[in-house]
């Protein structure tokens, strides 16, 4: 079985920060890319960014490049979204998923197990 759990979302306001973690169980965290995806209410989900099996390549979308860190510990097979200087656009609930290869993907179809979501809001 695979599971992922998000934890570190709250209510934060403008400017602050926030560290997403995704606890991941199952054997192959190390051999797949992780990605982050958020969804706000009435909007399609959006894909945040990914980082490669091992750690080598890390992307973010043009609207958090700059603010959002992604990285990753295989030993703890734990993924994590640093988030800096956040906006009240950032509000969303945040979701972790699994990559199906080593390389990440702008596409959700690349990813075949999701979390629950972890729920951003930040204030102005």
């Amino acid at each position: 079985q695979v599971q992922l759990v998000e934890s570190g979302g709250g209510l934060v306001q403008a400017g602050g920060s926030l560290r997403l973690s995704c606890a991941a169980s199952g054997r192959d965290f190390s051999d797949r890319a992780m990605g982050w995806f958020r969804q706000a209410p009435g909007k399609e989900r959006e894909f945040v960014g990914s980082i490669s099996a091992v750690a080598i390549n890390t992307y973010t979308v043009d609207s958090v490049k700059g603010r959002f860190t992604i990285s990753r510990d295989n030993a703890k097979n734990t993924v994590y979204l640093q988030m800096n200087s956040l906006k009240p656009e950032d509000s969303a609930v945040y979701y972790c998923a699994r990559g199906r290869y080593a390389l990440g993907s702008l596409q959700a179809s690349s990813y075949d197990y999701w979390g629950q979501g972890t729920q951003v809001t930040v204030s102005s």
